[in-house]
Parts: structure tokens; C-alpha cells; sequence
């Protein structure tokens, strides 16, 4: 498949995955057919906020990107709150972020060292714990699910062997894409972190800009 194909049918996917929890139930995750693999797949559901609506620059888009990095590879450019994940021919898919708040903020070369299931578990760090005391109830873990901070799915980014504690991650606050509002981690809708999760590999290189 060319890339201007191959950029068309990507492109097509990601924005009827982003589209599709717009006119589904909020509460309930849904399918669709993804060309990428063949194959249905789940689109999870976004918390609706009528008095915010998402810019459409943060909608899911295939872009031209010039870089060296390999396909595959992820990028994150802070400053404008876009997440980069790299194709072939100097063509990447753009996602819009929410990215760390002051004093919070972060860059670096790190690594995809696992990737969760569907509607991960959260456990607050105790540094969050200690400014946040209210989150002791969830020293023990969250649940997954749609109220859960970590939303429909969660990468977890490694230092060599280090786990970083950082994640890009789906939310339950849909509304602060494209803000500096985490603690450190990367925002991304549920239906874009969905989509990343089936296309990054673990092992995949993430430079935070």
C-alpha cells in the first residue's frame, strides 16, 4: 500500500474513532471496523462537556512531518500540545495532548516498556497521595473504568529498566486536551489512546519535547 493510501486509510480510521463517541452512549464503549488491522475494534467512550468543546486542531489527522526518527516512533512536542506517532515518507498521525502543568513539566528520551489492557487500574504515587490527601482511599489501586484518571488505556514509559512512573494515558476529563493540567503525564482522548495502544510497539522510542 503507497503512503498517500496508506495516510488516507489511517487517516480515515482515527477520525471516525475519534467521531463515533459523539453520537454513541458516553457510558458505553462500541465498535468499528479498523482497515489498519482488518479487523473490529473497540472505540471507548469520552465524558461529555458541552461547555468545552475540543479545538479541532486536536482531532486525530494525518500530517506531514519531517524527521529522522523511525516509523514507530513517538513524539511529543509539549510546547504545542501535539503527540506524534511517526509513519513512513515523512508523514505522521497528530493526536492532541494534555501535557504536565507548571513545576510539573518534562522532557527526555524514554521508551514504551509495557502497554496496559483495556481499562488499567490506577494507584496514585505517594507524592500525589501527600499533596493530594484525599487519594488515600486509592493507595490499595482504582479500578479501571470510565471514572479512573488513567482512562481507556495507559503506556507506561521506561528509562532503560526504570519505570519513569510517567504514562501517556486516556482520561476522564476530556476537556483539558490541549492544557497544561497532569502531574507529569501525557492526556490523550480514549478513543486516540486506543488507537496508539494497537499501533505502538513495546520498545517503541518516545522523545518528549
Amino acid at each position: 500500500m503507497n503512503i498517500s493510501r496508506f495516510a488516507r486509510v489511517i487517516g480515515l480510521a482515527v477520525a471516525v474513532a475519534a467521531m463515533a463517541p459523539a453520537v454513541a452512549n458516553a457510558a458505553m464503549p462500541h465498535r468499528i471496523y479498523d482497515p489498519t488491522i482488518h479487523g473490529f475494534v473497540t472505540v471507548q467512550p469520552e465524558r461529555p462537556d458541552t461547555n468545552r468543546q475540543l479545538d479541532p486542531k486536536y482531532e486525530a489527522q494525518v500530517v506531514a512531518y519531517e524527521t529522522s526518527e523511525a516509523p514507530g516512533t513517538v513524539i511529543v512536542d509539549s510546547e504545542n500540545k501535539f503527540l506524534y506517532f511517526i509513519l513512513k515518507d515523512g508523514m505522521a498521525i497528530r493526536y492532541g495532548v494534555g501535557v504536565g502543568r507548571e513545576g510539573f513539566g518534562w522532557s527526555g528520551t524514554v521508551h514504551v516498556g509495557a502497554k496496559s489492557e483495556e481499562w488499567p487500574s490506577w494507584t496514585p504515587p505517594p507524592e500525589m497521595i501527600e499533596r493530594r490527601p484525599e487519594l488515600v482511599k486509592y493507595a490499595d489501586g482504582m479500578p479501571g473504568g470510565p471514572d479512573n484518571p488513567l482512562g481507556a488505556r495507559a503506556l507506561y514509559l521506561f528509562d532503560g529498566n526504570r519505570d519513569t512512573m510517567f504514562r501517556i494515558h486516556g482520561t476522564n476529563e476530556p476537556w483539558s486536551i490541549g492544557g497544561n493540567v497532569s502531574s507529569g503525564c501525557i492526556r490523550m482522548l480514549n478513543a486516540h489512546v486506543s488507537e496508539l495502544a494497537r499501533m505502538v510497539q513495546v520498545g517503541a522510542k518516545v522523545i518528549v519535547m
